[in-house]
């Protein structure tokens, strides 16, 4: 078993290759070169430190923040979770951003023009942090799935976007969640890009009744795991290969 300080190589056999041209976009964007590693320096090594007071008292409920006259419609749905290292070790006071459509599948961003409408009561973002073990929740509707120029018209799974940081900048992760059975998700081209079924389903939020809100709100728990603080923040270093 780890032991914590352990240094961890990373199993690429668990990440998506960069050229994956089922899912589109990976074509343009993937690498034609060689990569160069760069040595990471202190500024990447370590920082940055969050503090509670940066957040607005409803920045981690989505049904409220953006609202003007009432609140974001939608089935309302509360997330939250562990955020963890690697030796399962909280990961305290990170700071976790979420974005997200709305109920109807559209984004407030001026470059989304798919048909349903907006919310005028909902921004689709906020912001939360992680407490003293690691826990963490915000309170939001479940987004809605839409249609991408993928391959004709490929259909998103429902998902919530989410990037935080860990204990270095270079720790930093941006992905998404998926809600439990969806069935969109077994469709879903980038999902599809990760080639080990068990990743895939990390990324999937479990309803947890438990914590649900009687008569509000149901609850789907996502754990988070980061990389080790002395995790092989590049493969090439000495000391990781």
């Amino acid at each position: 078993m780890p032991q914590p300080g352990d240094i961890i190589k990373r199993n690429r056999a668990l990440h998506p290759p960069a050229y994956t041209p089922n899912y589109k976009t990976s074509v343009l964007r993937s690498p034609r070169c060689a990569l160069v590693s760069v040595e990471p320096g202190p500024g990447e090594n370590t920082g940055p430190i969050f503090k509670a007071n940066i957040l607005a008292p409803l920045e981690n409920d989505l049904i409220r923040n953006y609202a003007k006259d009432g609140e974001a419609i939608g089935e309302r749905i509360i997330v939250f979770g562990k955020v963890l290292d690697e030796n399962a070790r909280p990961v305290r006071n990170t700071l976790i951003e979420v974005w997200q459509a709305n109920a109807g599948g559209r984004y407030r961003h001026k470059n989304d023009a798919y048909l349903a409408p907006l919310d005028p009561n909902f921004g689709g973002a906020g912001r939360c942090m992680t407490d003293g073990d690691g826990n963490y929740f915000f309170r939001t509707v479940r987004p809605g799935p839409y249609p991408w120029r993928n391959h004709g018209s490929d259909w998103r799974p429902a998902h919530i976007h989410f990037s935080l940081f860990g204990d270095a900048f270079v720790q930093r992760l941006v992905s998404q969640l998926y809600f439990e059975g969806d069935p969109l998700i077994g469709l879903c081209p980038i999902l599809g890009t990760l080639p080990d079924a068990a990743a895939r389903e990390r990324l999937v939020a479990k309803l947890d009744m438990n914590h649900s809100v009687p008569f509000d709100a149901l609850a789907y728990r996502f754990d988070i795991v980061l990389r080790g603080r002395r995790q092989t923040f590049f493969e090439t270093r000495p000391e990781g290969m």
